[in-house]
């Protein structure tokens, strides 16, 4: 099976749609309309007719599930990820193009042509923004679609394909994919100014390990630090396996490296703000002319200049995401149970404990808390795999 999953070949399918679909039948705004001096609800003819013609049935303009003909797509990928849509919506018949969504802005994408490279402002198809998902938006930078076109430069998004890699965090309750079809990750970090957040670093992590996108660390700024002082830190996370790469905008080190990992893949940059993403992507295709802006010395966080994410074509071969700089980050549909499944480093201790059923925080006999007190694993590791695993969010 391809990354991207298989699905049945199309048919009529009941698929359920979005509850908002319409207005409530009934009126309840009486008793504000009678304070504002209205008639009293018991004796008005509105009223009467209103009572009359209500509909109780569950049936009508709320009904959540509709008949339409598309192909059913696996509840899991190749990567383990869950999909976003459960049903693809038909296209045959309609003269579609494929296509790649470069930005989102609002109702309106901004789609990249394959075959030509021609850019189109796009509208979405109605059936594929009132189907009932769990995500926030329906579409996102990176995805693939089929699109067709309403002039030389407008059309509109008839069916997203199904997705791979993408990274998603938890807003509001709901699913807010940032970025998705990469399948590499550079989590940019900063030596100094911003100060570096661990936390966030490992929660990263978490959520390339869950999507199966590769991580890679980029110490960025790293000509205003003392190297020694940073190796208790990204050390830990080299020893662990994970690409950890410096990088100085001011001094050019390290930008070659980053360029070859760029290079013929598809790749999303990621961090908080001020840590120089933007200035990272200028240095390595200097045509890009991405905006930049010096980090607060009042509370040492970084301005947003990248407002939206924005899928960039690179002149040697493959594509970047730059993404607006994380401030808050909890995980998506990751429980519990499963967080010590991506810490590396605690991992071929959880085995050891004395109770099969061990959470790893509190219990007796347990290997990963010894192995914590002996100095075998990092404390500030084990403290951010309780604080993810007890569902607290990171400021970033």
């Amino acid at each position: 099976m391809s990354k991207k999953g298989k699905r049945e070949p199309s048919r009529k399918l009941r698929v359920e749609f979005k509850r908002n679909r319409s207005s409530r039948t009934r009126e309840k705004d009486w008793t504000q309309r009678y304070r504002a001096g209205s008639e009293s609800a018991e004796t008005s003819p509105e009223s009467e007719d209103a009572l009359q013609g209500e509909r109780i049935s569950g049936k009508g303009d709320l009904v959540r599930k509709r008949t339409v003909v598309g192909s059913v797509l696996p509840t899991e990928n190749a990567s383990g990820e869950r999909g976003d849509f459960r049903v693809l919506p038909d296209v045959s018949g309609k003269p579609t193009l494929p296509g790649r969504v470069v930005s989102v802005h609002g109702l309106y994408s901004r789609v990249e042509e394959e075959e030509t490279g021609r850019i189109y402002t796009c509208a979405t198809r109605r059936i594929l923004k009132t189907l009932s998902t769990e995500q926030r938006q329906v579409v996102i930078v990176g995805d693939r679609i089929r699109f067709r076109p309403a002039s030389d430069d407008e059309g509109i998004i008839e069916r997203i394909e199904p997705r791979f890699g993408s990274l998603s965090r938890t807003s509001r309750g709901r699913k807010h994919i940032l970025v998705t079809n990469v399948d590499q990750a550079l989590i940019v970090a900063s030596a100094a100014e911003p100060a570096i957040k661990p936390n966030l670093i490992d929660r990263l992590l978490v959520t390339c390990g869950r999507a199966g996108i590769t991580p890679v660390i980029l110490v960025n700024k790293f000509d205003l630090a003392d190297p020694p002082e940073l190796m208790p830190l990204f050390g830990v996370y080299a020893q662990m396996g994970y690409k950890v790469i410096p990088t100085s905008t001011k001094t050019g080190y390290g930008i070659a490296r980053v360029k070859r990992l760029l290079a013929g893949r598809e790749s999303v940059v990621v961090g908080q703000s001020g840590v120089g993403k933007s200035s990272l992507l200028n240095e390595i295709e200097p045509g890009l002319s991405l905006r930049t802006a010096e980090v607060s010395l009042e509370n040492q966080k970084g301005r947003h200049t990248t407002t939206a994410a924005e899928l960039l074509r690179l002149s040697f071969g493959g594509y970047v995401v730059d993404t607006p700089g994380i401030r808050q980050f909890m995980l998506w549909d990751i429980i519990s149970e499963e967080v010590m499944a991506y810490f590396r480093d605690l991992c071929p201790y959880e085995n050891l404990c004395k109770f099969s059923d061990c959470t790893h925080t509190h219990e007796n006999g347990c290997a990963v808390k010894d192995a914590v007190a002996d100095g075998r694993v990092d404390a500030r590791r084990y403290a951010s795999y309780l604080s993810i695993r007890a569902g607290e969010m990171v400021d970033g």
